[in-house]
């Protein structure tokens, strides 16, 4: 079995993860309606032990989000702000070793994010807001690069087709996201600072996810860090004929695979499943050494 090409170096907030070390992003929504009720962290408080926890469960990265992805009650920028950017600083001030990222398309709520401490501005909805370059290289921050197929902030897709068969999607993702990196790293963001998501279930069907799965290791070949954002969604569960809080096993069989192939962050629900998973590949992948080895040696 040929092992595929490690995962690219990653640079973010003064820190440096070597080629072939996986990154475990963990997700805290800010939100009462997110899609997964167990991952509902409305309450400062509640959100703050969430982030303890994920900590202590191996996360690298903490990614607070304001806005509920999907269609759902407006948010407008106010909201966002208020939900967001006093829960970061205390987060950074709690918590000086994590990173931290925004999860936001709005200009005004990733600047005022990286002013209270974030590391990283993961932009879901592939460039809505052209600034965010520019706000990321000035704050010295990273920037999340996305592919929603031209839908726009909190649509679902519907009837989404990229060509001849499901396999055209890869195509189409490859070419918008090597052209967001050009654009990102003229602005002034390192290549390494910069995370590649083919963005499941956004502009896309569940054979369009099925396809991009298979072809992570094209989106490795571009030579930035991929992020992969699988946790329980759509395409796990219509695959799997599952309810949202039944996917964790299609979960973390979809992060091996990407594992495997090189991708290099994990945006999770569940921290201590998925860097249990992720370990596990990096180390059949000859990358991590086993945590104990005494059988057969004592």
């Amino acid at each position: 079995m040929t092992v595929p090409p490690p995962s690219a170096r990653l640079r973010l907030g003064g820190r440096d993860f070597a080629p072939g070390v996986p990154v475990v992003m963990a997700v805290i929504n800010r939100t009462p309606d997110s899609f997964y009720a167990g991952n509902r962290m409305y309450d400062e408080d509640a959100a703050a032990e969430a982030v303890a926890r994920a900590e202590a469960e191996g996360a690298d990265i903490v990614d607070v989000g304001g806005v509920k992805a999907g269609p759902g009650t407006e948010v407008d920028t106010a909201e966002e702000l208020r939900r967001v950017v006093p829960f970061i600083a205390r987060i950074r001030s709690a918590h000086p070793g994590l990173l931290l990222s925004v999860d936001t398309w709005r200009a005004e709520v990733a600047r005022q994010a990286c002013a209270a401490g974030a590391d990283l501005i993961n932009d879901t909805w592939a460039g809505h807001d052209p600034q965010l370059p520019a706000i990321a290289a000035a704050a010295g921050a990273g920037l999340v690069l996305s592919h929603t197929g031209g839908a726009v902030p909190r649509t679902r897709p519907h009837r989404v087709g990229y060509g001849n068969g499901a396999e055209s999607i890869v195509d189409d993702v490859l070419t918008h996201l090597m052209g967001s990196a050009r654009t990102a790293t003229d602005a002034g963001v390192p290549g390494e600072s910069l995370l590649l998501d083919p963005t499941h279930d956004f502009g896309k069907n569940t054979w369009h996810g099925l396809a991009l799965l298979r072809r992570t290791e094209a989106l490795v070949a571009l030579g930035h860090p991929v992020l992969m954002s699988l946790s329980r969604k759509d395409f796990v569960g219509e695959t799997l004929d599952l309810p949202v809080d039944d996917r964790l096993e299609g979960t973390l069989a979809a992060t091996a695979v990407a594992a495997w192939c090189g991708a290099k962050v994990f945006r999770v629900h569940d921290v201590a499943a998925s860097r249990r998973a992720i370990d596990m590949v990096a180390s059949i992948r000859g990358e991590r050494p086993p945590a104990r080895a005494v059988r057969g040696l004592a």
